[in-house]
């Protein structure tokens, strides 16, 4: 099994930084893809970013030059650093696991952008 624990979220008020942080523990494999997904209130999840234990990213157009994704894949966290803070980023932020077809989820950390 794996687990994940997201941290970091919080109120900050626009143009505002956060550092959201995704520990994985258990059966965790070498190659995977960790990533940061958000659900605003009556919206879908929503990609946020992704990063394969190779190395490489992928970002929504809306976040690309104001987030940034990394990890430490000694340590199994990826990390979300996240610059220019907007209302409409306002969600709960979700990570996510994927590795040999299997998705996992942490349980979400909400963050709040005032105007």
């Amino acid at each position: 099994q794996v687990q994940l624990v997201e941290s970091g979220g919080g109120l900050v008020q626009a143009g505002g930084s956060l550092r959201l942080s995704c520990a994985a523990s258990g059966n965790i494999f070498s190659i995977n893809v960790m990533g940061w997904y958000r659900q605003a209130p009556g919206k879908q999840r929503e990609l946020v970013a992704t990063i394969h234990s190779g190395g490489s990213t992928n970002y929504a157009g809306s976040v690309k030059g104001r987030f940034t994704i990394s990890r430490d894949n000694a340590e199994n966290t990826v990390y979300l650093q996240m610059n220019s803070l907007k209302p409409e980023d306002t969600a709960v932020y979700y990570c996510k696991l994927t590795q040999s077809g299997f998705n996992y989820w942490g349980k979400g950390t909400l963050v709040t952008v005032s105007s």
